[in-house]
């Protein structure tokens, strides 16, 4: 595991196989459970339902004969004179109760009622000549009037079940409810699984184009478990391997122009002797009379002669493979070497620097790294010109050292872009074509590269990537 995650927790893909289980298992028993809890207590409730009437209509006997007997007792108690009565005389009719009032107005002779509200005293009117006697005795607690509403709301509940085909309807439900669950908990599974095996199935398919010579196919990762932190490494190889792949393509092309570099520059130097040699006979011979003209054409010759020997040397170097010593080196210190030397070249070049703070040793040649950063600087204060402005940066990064070289100059053409690190031959001034072919050939030998990049400037900008020294620590 990477230093920077060891902090971390991520979600084993183990773990969520288990938790797939677990949903797929436990939630719908669950709700299976919950179901068949609450069929079962509408069914017990429902066979209690006869039960209930039967109760019903005995506690309503039993009222009723409660209430008669109190009435009975109730009414011999006045007779026998064991009550005190409240005594209701004509000459105070205007203050008589309403319900006293209604009793003496109905003709009837006698009347039991219930106390309002809850019916706990019984009350007892009986005429006695011209007189209303009220006669009241407390049923010890009993409330007839909430026995009255139960026994009501008894008959209603019973009275509702009764209307409904409750056996039919739970089998309708549980039929129901238990397809719901069961298609809740299968959409739930197969989404589950779906999300666990499609990257799984992403990255088989990447390992096949991989596999098949598509070194620039990625993968999107989508999370930091075992799956996830597989399509980062994938993605890491792939890239790898992509890189490796162009270095090898490159120096192999780099091999093949050497190998033809070297069969050239044999045969151009064993005519350019001749050459040179034969002009300089002819200029020595030749009499006083025509030796101004004959002058002029042999510097001419000779010039030419001179520029397609440094265009032989330029190959024979290319083609040699020299030996290459590693060393520590300070890149800092060699670029301000580089610029002190070239600035004296452009003047009227501005130089300017960006140079990381604490930057570990690269290991490289010392040579071949002055030889490739003056190759870049020169050809940035060349593109740039009189007034333009070259940009150089080092930091640490991509496992190495870089240093960026960028200039204010016109920027690449497409066609240039296409054949940038492609052997040439060159016939501008002090030009050989073969720069930065050399350049990377030399970064790649050193276990680095040179690519171009966007640059800070509106000109071209290259970056040079150089090894940090090995762990070994070898000077």
């Amino acid at each position: 595991m990477p230093a920077g995650e060891k902090g971390d927790s991520p979600l084993r893909l183990r773990h969520k196989l288990i938790l797939v289980f677990l949903a797929a298992t436990l939630v719908p028993l669950g709700a299976i459970l919950w179901m068949s809890a609450s069929l079962l207590r509408r069914s017990l409730d429902y066979a209690a339902t006869e039960d209930l009437d039967r109760l019903s209509k005995s506690l309503e006997g039993i009222a009723r004969e409660y209430y008669r007997q109190a009435r009975d007792q109730l009414k011999a108690d006045a007779a026998a004179g064991k009550l005190e009565a409240r005594v209701f005389i004509p000459a105070a009719g205007s203050d008589w109760p309403a319900f006293v009032e209604q009793f003496r107005e109905s003709g009837e002779q006698e009347r039991f009622f219930l106390s309002e509200p809850e019916g706990g005293r019984l009350n007892y009117l009986v005429r006695r000549g011209p007189e209303v006697r009220l006669y009241t005795r407390t049923l010890n607690g009993v409330r007839m009037e909430d026995i009255t509403r139960q026994y009501r709301e008894a008959r209603d509940r019973i009275e509702r079940v009764r209307g409904r085909d409750l056996r039919r309807g739970f089998t309708y439900t549980l039929i129901v409810l238990s397809a719901a669950v069961w298609l809740v908990a299968l959409g739930g599974v197969v989404y589950l699984a779906r999300r666990i095996s499609g990257p799984i199935q992403e990255l088989t398919a990447g390992l096949l184009e991989l596999a098949g010579g598509d070194f620039a196919v990625r993968l999107e990762a989508r999370g930091r478990d075992e799956v996830g932190r597989a399509v980062e490494a994938f993605n890491h190889t792939a890239a790898h391997l992509e890189e490796s792949r162009d270095r090898l393509l490159y120096l192999t092309r780099i091999a093949s122009w050497q190998s033809l570099a070297r069969k050239m520059a044999h045969e151009l130097k064993n005519s350019l002797t001749p050459i040179r040699l034969t002009v300089e006979e002819i200029l020595a011979r030749e009499p006083d009379a025509g030796r101004p003209f004959l002058q002029q054409a042999a510097r001419v010759v000779i010039g030419e002669v001179e520029s397609l020997e440094r265009r032989v040397r330029a190959f024979s170097e290319f083609a040699a493979e020299p030996p290459v010593r590693p060393e520590a080196l300070d890149i800092n210190a060699l670029v301000r070497e580089r610029i002190r030397l070239l600035q004296a070249a452009h003047t009227e070049t501005a130089y300017e620097v960006d140079l990381g703070a604490n930057l570990p040793a690269a290991w490289a040649d010392a040579d071949q790294v002055r030889g490739i950063l003056t190759n870049l600087m020169e050809n940035a204060a060349e593109a740039a010109g009189a007034g333009g402005r070259v940009l150089v940066v080092t930091a640490a990064g991509d496992g190495g050292i870089a240093v960026e070289v960028h200039d204010s100059g016109p920027g690449l053409s497409p066609e240039a872009r296409r054949s940038l690190f492609e052997p040439s031959i060159s016939f501008k001034k002090n030009g050989m074509g073969l720069g930065l072919s050399i350049a990377r050939k030399n970064a790649l030998l050193a276990g680095g590269d040179l690519r171009e990049i966007p640059g800070r400037l509106p000109g071209a900008a290259f970056r040079l990537l150089l090894p940090q020294v090995p762990a070994s620590g070898a000077r």
